[in-house]
C-alpha cells in the first residue's frame, strides 16, 4: 500500500529515498504546529515523522482520524501522547537504535573539553588572547587527564551502553547506574575490525555519586517532572566532578547546578538539553563553566541516514502487517 507520508521535522536524503523507493510520498515542508492538523486532513497524510520538535499531543490525534502512524526519528517519545495514539489505533514508534554512536561521542567530547577548559578557552582566546596569552595559558594550566577516572553512566540503555565503550577505551573506570544492579558486559570495538569486552559493575544512584569523578545523564524526563539531580543529589557528589546532562532538559535542576558550579562543587558541566527548550535561560547559557551544545547529540551525518533508513523499515514493516 503506498502512502503519502510527512517528514515535517525532515529526514535524510538516504530515508527519503528508501522510502520513495518503496512507492510511498514523502513531503518534507515543514508545517507550523497549529496548521499541522488541518494540513495532515486536507492532505491525507496517513504517516507523520517527526524528531523532537512536533508536538503531538491528543488534540492533534483526535483531529486527525485518518493518521494510521507516528514515527519519532530519535529515542525519546515525550513529545507523543503514546498511550492516547495507541488507544485511537495510531501505530507509535522511534527510533532508538540509530543515534546510540553519536549521542556518545558527544558526551566523550564534552568530557575532553570540560577536563582541559576547551569550552572555556575557547571563548576566551579570541578577545583576550593576544594580550591576555600568559595570565590564560596559567589559568587553564590545571587540567585533569581522564585516563584513571570514574565515570557513571546513569541509564544503561543503548546510548549509555555506547557511551560506556568509549570511556572504557579511554582508560576510564566505569559504573553504570539502572534498575537492575550486578554487572554486565559492554562490548568495545577497537577498530580496524577487532573488537573485544569489558564488565561494568551497576550500582545505584547512591552508590555512584560519592564514587564518580564524571557523571553522564542517559535517562527519561520523569513523568511527575522532577529532577533526578537535584540539590540533594549534588551534595552526595565529590567536590570537583564533571557532570554532562545529554537526556532531556529538567532532569537536572537548572538553579541547583548553577550553585554547585558557583560554589566549586561541580568543576564543570555540559549541557545539550534544557528546560524551555528552544528557549533555554539566558543565565545558563552564559555561565563561563559550562559546555553548551543546542540539542545536539543525535546530529551526525552517520546517525540521520541511520534514523531515516531505520524509519523506511519500521514503515516497510508496517506495510507488510497491513496486507498481510
Amino acid at each position: 500500500m503506498n502512502m503519502k507520508i510527512l517528514a515535517n521535522d525532515g529526514i535524510s536524503a538516504a530515508g527519503q529515498a528508501a522510502l520513495e523507493a518503496d512507492g510511498h510520498e514523502v513531503l518534507t515542508t515543514f508545517i507550523e504546529q497549529g496548521e499541522l492538523a488541518d494540513f495532515i486532513g486536507k492532505e491525507g497524510i496517513d504517516g507523520l515523522l517527526v524528531r523532537s520538535a512536533t508536538q503531538v499531543r491528543s488534540d492533534l490525534i483526535d483531529a486527525c482520524p485518518a493518521l494510521k502512524f507516528v514515527i519519532r526519528g530519535g529515542v525519546g517519545m515525550d513529545n507523543i501522547d503514546v498511550d492516547y495514539a495507541r488507544s485511537k489505533g495510531v501505530v507509535v514508534s522511534n527510533t532508538p537504535a540509530s543515534s546510540s554512536q553519536s549521542v556518545a561521542e558527544l558526551v566523550m567530547g564534552h568530557l575532553f573539553s570540560l577536563s582541559r577548559f576547551l569550552h572555556d578557552s575557547n571563548r576566551k582566546m579570541p578577545g583576550e588572547g593576544p594580550s591576555q596569552f600568559k595570565t590564560l595559558k596559567k589559568t587553564y594550566g590545571k587540567g585533569t587527564e581522564l585516563r584513571g577516572k570514574t565515570l557513571a553512566v546513569v541509564g544503561f540503555g543503548r546510548i549509555g551502553r555506547s557511551l560506556a565503550g568509549y570511556a572504557l577505551g579511554c582508560g576510564m573506570n566505569v559504573v553504570a547506574v539502572d534498575q537492575k544492579t550486578g554487572s554486565t558486559e559492554v562490548p568495545l570495538a577497537l577498530g580496524n575490525g577487532a573488537s573485544t569486552s569489558a564488565q561494568v559493575n551497576i550500582v545505584t544512584l547512591a552508590e555512584a555519586l560519592p564514587m564518580a569523578d564524571a557523571i553522564s545523564l542517559h535517562i527519561p524526563a520523569q513523568s511527575d517532572g522532577r529532577a533526578v539531580i537535584d540539590g540533594a543529589a549534588i551534595a552526595q557528589m565529590k567536590d570537583g566532578v564533571l557532570l554532562v546532562n545529554a537526556a532531556r532538559g529538567g532532569v537536572v535542576d537548572e538553579d541547583a547546578l548553577l550553585s554547585a558550579l558557583d560554589a566549586g562543587k561541580v568543576r564543570a558541566a555540559a549541557l545539550d538539553v534544557f528546560v524551555g527548550e528552544p528557549s533555554p535561560r539566558a543565565d545558563v547559557c552564559a555561565h563561563p563553566r559550562l559546555a553548551l551544545t543546542p540539542h545536539t547529540g543525535a546530529a551526525t551525518l552517520e546517525a540521520q541516514d541511520r534514523i531515516g533508513l531505520e524509519i523506511a523499515e519500521i514503515v516497510s514493516q508496517l506495510n507488510e502487517t497491513a496486507t498481510a
